[in-house]
């Protein structure tokens, strides 16, 4: 299994064991020295001798670039952070559709709502269940209805048994 790392730091761990190839030490050795698996070091020798510190460089991963580039990361943290009311929603509730739709407004970049959870994912965000609380709750209420009824509510109930 690879270890994690920079692309850049693995190329600087396949540079290393070439190094220690170079001086004579054995796949075996090196392997052990740098972390790696003896096939891993051989195969980095083999790159090495056909194309030379070349082949040792890093292979960037193949894919569509991202929509979103690290700035405009940053600016959906922010925007995420000043919350919905702020954006214009009427309650304090972020859902995917509504992100999305921040994104695309402030940023101009359109993702499937369901996309979008992936993004707050990789960004360190989790899902959170709002706490449910009755409009109607009156703190005072529930504490005079705790302190004079309960009481009363329990001793009644105690005789009755």
């Amino acid at each position: 299994m690879r270890i994690k790392g920079s692309a850049e730091t693995l190329e600087f761990r396949r540079r290393l064991a070439v190094t220690h190839l170079q001086e004579g030490k054995s796949i075996n050795a090196v392997a052990k020295i740098v972390k790696a698996s003896p096939s891993s070091v051989k195969r980095w020798k083999d790159a090495w001798e056909q194309k030379g510190l070349e082949g040792l460089k890093i292979k960037r991963q193949p894919g569509r670039t991202p929509r979103l580039n690290r700035a405009q990361k940053k600016q959906v943290v922010k925007i995420l952070l000043r919350g919905p009311r702020d954006s214009g929603y009427d309650t304090d509730i972020w859902t995917l559709a509504r992100v999305a739709e921040v994104i695309d407004r402030r940023l101009g970049v359109k993702y499937n709502p369901n996309y979008v959870w992936y993004i707050l994912r990789r960004l360190g965000w989790s899902c959170q269940k709002p706490e449910q609380k009755a409009r109607e709750c009156d703190a005072q209420a529930i504490r005079r209805w705790r302190e004079s009824d309960w009481p009363r509510i329990k001793k009644e109930r105690r005789k009755a048994s």
